[in-house]
């Protein structure tokens, strides 16, 4: 899971020409993505780690990121 979002944030950035900061995925990739940093504790190191806020949705089939101009938006259910 680490190694394909790696190269997914750099394919990110050389078509954009700068960073995401929004990972989009869904339940059973998230808990991929826990299990792959099982010793980061809690969401907030999680996105720290990945330089990215993390949205759970379920329309979304594979993981895929964005650009938000707005710093840790709040993700309403």
């Amino acid at each position: 899971m680490l190694s394909f979002l790696f190269k997914l944030a750099n394919d990110y950035e050389l078509e954009h020409g700068y960073r995401a900061n929004i990972l989009y995925l869904n339940q059973p990739h998230f808990e991929q993505l826990q299990e792959a940093l099982k010793e980061i504790h809690g969401l907030e190191a999680i996105n720290k780690i990945l330089g990215m806020e993390i949205v759970l949705t379920s329309d979304c089939k594979q993981p895929h990121l964005a650009w938000s101009p707005v710093e840790h938006a709040q993700v309403v259910h």
